[in-house]
């Protein structure tokens, strides 16, 4: 196996690119060995005794050293680790967002007469809007005036304005919400959930939203926070920075029970993101 390794500006820092994925979606940051008890590939780094902090995201693993140790010493290490964790066929993280208890929202059957109204609605006039933005939208479901929606890249800063357009057609609709939402998750209902959701609505995401974007919080698990970037945020590359040095450090502040804050976006799909390369755009934080 063929770990390619890069230096980063912070000389405690480098970076090991295994050449296969390591997560499937999103990022993941550990500060500490106990915050690592979710990642087998973060605990076996931790493992080596010189390891500070572990990040990982699609195609990459990076590592802070500890302030006793030298990269010289560590490197091999940290590589035999990275080797012996792809050979045990151990996942890079164990999923603690999902309740395997828990079942789906049962939606109404596609005969409903409100189902029928709303997906001609969604494909007649809310996905080529969304598509002039560059966005996109799909029916998933309805049940008890909610509709379900996939809401990808623009199209959820337009997330208003759908929901305007289908209660003036279609007064049983209530609101509408992300289609992933239709699992409940009981985290969602405690007060560390209570919280993180106020500070989104109140101090995040009015910010991300001069950028087309928004943070949604997916569900809370123990001492974990799983959020999801969109609109803008998803796929824009600065979405790292946005993460760590704003959303993750404001949710640390406000809820000190969270100790880690997981990115469960899938990056490659977004379609408009605010910042890529040579095309200018900055972190809201």
């Amino acid at each position: 196996m063929l770990i390619q390794t890069e230096d980063t500006q912070d000389p405690s820092t480098m970076t090991f690119l295994p050449g296969r994925t390591v997560l499937e979606v999103g990022s993941a940051d550990f500060s500490d060995a106990e915050a690592a008890n979710v990642s087998p590939l973060a605990k076996r780094l931790f493992q080596t005794g010189s390891v500070k902090a572990v990040a990982l995201g699609l195609d990459f693993i990076r590592v802070t050293r500890s302030d006793d140790a030298d990269w010289p010493a560590l490197k091999g290490a940290v590589l035999h680790a990275i080797v012996d964790h792809f050979m045990s066929g151990e996942p890079a993280l164990i999923e603690q967002g999902a309740n395997d208890d828990n079942i789906a929202i049962e939606f109404e059957p596609e005969t409903s007469e409100v189902v029928a109204e709303v997906k001609e609605l969604v494909e007649t006039r809310i996905r080529p809007a969304a598509a002039q933005n560059g966005g996109d939208v799909t029916f998933h479901g309805y049940k008890d005036g909610i509709v379900y929606l996939d809401l990808q890249g623009s199209a959820v800063s337009l997330r208003a304005g759908i929901l305007k357009v289908l209660r003036h057609y279609v007064p049983e609709v209530i609101d509408i919400r992300d289609f992933r939402d239709a699992i409940p998750k009981p985290g969602l209902s405690t007060k560390e959930a209570g919280a993180i959701q106020r500070l989104l609505n109140e101090r995040i995401n009015p910010a991300v939203a001069a950028h087309g974007g928004h943070i949604s919080l997916v569900d809370v698990k123990q001492d974990i926070a799983y959020i999801r970037l969109e609109g803008g945020c998803q796929g824009c590359g600065m979405a790292d920075v946005t993460l760590k040095q704003g959303v993750e450090f404001e949710i640390r502040q406000a809820v000190p029970t969270i100790r880690i804050v997981l990115d469960t976006t899938d990056h490659a799909g977004g379609t408009n993101p605010y910042y890529q390369p040579g095309k200018g755009g900055a972190s809201p934080f």
